[in-house]
């Protein structure tokens, strides 16, 4: 069987947020065993599994991306919307837009401290949307 069902995310500021728990909410019972896979329908953010304990990750996270592909960056030819938005097109890309996470006993089969992340790189993003669609 397959379930599939789309919704959006509340705006969230840049950086990296911890949306395990409002993933959860949208999807509602999961099945025993199963998969379900997480995409996002955007070019300037992106999903990934990280930890979930200390929040310093989330702000190192957003410290690390903002070196390593800074805004500003002279060689950039699409800046049309903004400093933050081909930095952000690039940080989504490496990121990347799905994510697939096995189910067994009803729950995602994550490690213990690993959580779902939003990884927004725009300073004025939006509500995101997320099709999640589960596999049992």
């Amino acid at each position: 069987m397959i379930k599939q069902i789309e919704f959006s995310l509340p705006e969230y500021r840049y950086g990296f947020h911890l949306i395990t728990s409002r993933i959860l909410s949208h999807i509602g019972e999961l099945p025993e065993t199963g998969m379900l896979n997480l995409f996002i329908k955007h070019t300037s953010a992106g999903l990934t599994i990280n930890e979930n304990a200390d929040p310093t990750v989330l702000d190192d996270f957003k410290t690390f991306f903002s070196d390593w592909i800074p805004e500003n960056y002279p060689k950039f030819d699409h800046i049309y919307e903004g400093k933050d938005d081909m930095p952000a097109h690039i940080k989504a890309s490496v990121v990347g837009q799905s994510l697939t996470i096995p189910i067994t006993n009803g729950q995602l089969n994550m490690g213990i401290w690993q959580g779902i992340y939003l990884c927004e790189f725009r300073y004025s993003g939006g509500r995101r949307k997320i099709v999640a669609t589960v596999y049992s």
